[in-house]
């Protein structure tokens, strides 16, 4: 009990030094000719939103602006729409300026340098640019490269093949634990991202922290050295982006391991940033867990509470390393008539690199719902959005997993059944099947482990030899899954058996499969 005495007071005085007295002082303005400096014919922005981390102001007419701060802020500019900003060598956006005058704490791995003093001004650059409503973004579930190795399969398998479909992306995000427990490999992993020549964001995962850090608000030194602040916000077209970190670590109920919430400064962050939006955006959150798994109720609540007036809202998450939707209503404190949507992304690492290895030398790596590995684009059209999650190493068509006989004895046709694992799918959409061009009949949706996923590890299980590679998870049940009986009177021969997905956007996904009835001796 005194050591967690000790904890929050040691957290409670690193949290005010954080916003002590001091102020600083800067400008946000049109960077024309792109130099990353503010020349003498370069107007500042009005009403642009520059934080702290936990206030936010808009800029006066000229463009400047001021906040407090103590010895440990990032203070950062919240890109308005119709600008884009400067990125580095690794196309990582640069929109932020440390604040740790005697550098971060020592720990195993490096953190953020001294930073000294201030200087007079912090200017931040924003460059002009057309900003259509209609556009799209990627976005990649935990990465979670642990060794040089796995970078190398993160490259050849998710970053070789995005590499060529990115002339229409706007911008992507990896959704947290970018590495496994080794910030040393934030380096090579950025080497791979810079490979796709497209603008990234970054959130913070629970395999990102720095595990030797006493609270909370210095478990991020390491992420913050290589990618910036982990909690900030950005706008593009009629969609308002705000990134957080919600990991607690220590966690605060017994100072072992980490829980799902977020600090009074985060809550206070989100809160005063949406007072400033226009109501009629789209609000996506960006964050690791999913607050439907272990999450501190009171800041989920207040969270929740900062979006109850905003009609159209999204939350993004990985962390699970599988795929599914859900939805918040009233009973889970969401007061709006319209539920919350929350799409947990699947992962490019799968299932942990787990697997055998694929043609190109990679891990298959299913996640543990019968999900293939992949990669998410996300469309937006003003406030409205859609998503199309790519199985990676696959046509862009392949949307549904189909578990079915490959051949049945005539008699028996009636005995088998088919599975289907629309992979996006949520129990709101509806799958259909027919076989040879019949009618469509309706399939049920069912929560269950995806049989391909049981069979993938049966065959660990039952093999006489030990496989190469890692051994798979245990299966999962399944939220995008539904099942139907095959027909009783199919003739010998081969057949076509199709499932048709049409799902809550109004599109409509076919796959195949191929069935052989043939004539077998009855049993008496």
């Amino acid at each position: 009990m005194k050591q967690q005495w000790l904890a929050c007071g040691l957290s409670t005085l690193l949290c005010s030094a954080a916003f002590a007295q001091s102020q600083v002082k800067g400008y946000v303005y049109d960077d024309q000719n792109g130099n990353g400096k503010k020349d003498k014919k370069e107007v500042g922005l009005a009403k642009v939103a520059v934080s702290n981390g936990r206030e936010v102001v808009l800029t006066d007419e000229k463009g400047a602006y001021s906040l407090p701060v103590g010895q440990d802020n990032t203070i950062f500019v919240i890109k308005p729409t119709g600008y884009r900003l400067p990125v580095n060598e690794y196309n990582l956006p640069q929109f932020y300026r440390h604040h740790k005058p005697q550098g971060s704490p020592k720990t195993k791995f490096a953190g953020v340098a001294a930073t000294g003093e201030l200087p007079k001004s912090v200017d931040f650059a924003l460059i002009k640019q057309d900003e259509p409503e209609t556009y799209k973004m990627l976005v990649f579930g935990d990465p979670q490269v642990y060794t040089q190795e796995q970078v190398t399969f993160f490259e050849k398998g998710i970053i070789d093949e995005v590499k060529t479909k990115t002339q229409d992306v706007r911008f992507g995000i990896s959704m947290g634990d970018e590495v496994g427990d080794n910030p040393n490999l934030y380096g090579p992993y950025k080497q791979a991202i810079q490979k796709l020549g497209v603008p990234w964001f970054h959130v913070m995962g629970n395999h990102d922290m720095n595990y030797d850090a006493q609270t909370d608000s210095l478990s991020d030194e390491s992420f913050e050295a290589a990618f910036g602040p982990n909690n900030y916000a950005f706008n593009s077209g009629k969609v308002h982006f705000v990134v957080l970190d919600n990991i607690l670590y220590p966690d605060p109920r017994d100072g072992k391991g980490y829980q799902g919430g977020l600090r009074p400064d985060q809550l206070d962050f989100i809160e005063n940033d949406l007072k400033l939006v226009p109501k009629d955006y789209l609000i996506v959150f960006c964050y690791h867990i999913p607050p439907f798994e272990e999450f501190r109720k009171e800041d989920r609540q207040r969270m929740f509470n900062a979006l109850k007036d905003f009609p159209h809202t999204l939350s993004l998450s990985a962390h699970t390393h599988f795929q599914l939707h859900h939805f918040f209503g009233k009973e889970e404190g969401f007061a709006r008539e319209t539920p919350h949507h929350e799409y947990n992304v699947g992962t490019t690492s799968g299932d942990w690199y787990s697997g055998e290895m694929n043609a190109q030398g990679v891990p298959v790596s299913m996640m543990r719902d019968g999900t293939p590995k992949g990669y998410m684009f996300l469309s937006f059209n003003g406030n409205q959005y859609a998503f199309d999650y790519r199985v990676a190493g696959q046509p862009e068509t392949y949307k549904i997993g189909i578990h079915a006989p490959k051949v049945i004895a005539r008699r028996q046709s009636g005995k088998g059944e088919v599975y289907a694992n629309f992979f996006q799918g949520s129990k709101n959409d509806q799958l259909e099947y027919r076989v040879d061009n019949s009618e469509w009949k309706a399939m049920t949706y069912t929560e269950e482990p995806d049989p391909i996923m049981v069979s993938t590890r049966l065959r660990w299980d039952e093999a006489a030899e030990p496989l190469q590679g890692t051994r798979p998870s245990n299966p999962v049940p399944c939220t995008h899954l539904w099942k139907a009986a095959l027909p009783g009177n199919l003739p010998a021969g081969e057949h076509k058996l199709e499932v048709r997905a049409k799902d809550a956007y109004g599109r409509t996904f076919i796959g195949t499969h191929a069935l052989k009835v043939i004539n077998a001796a009855e049993n008496n």
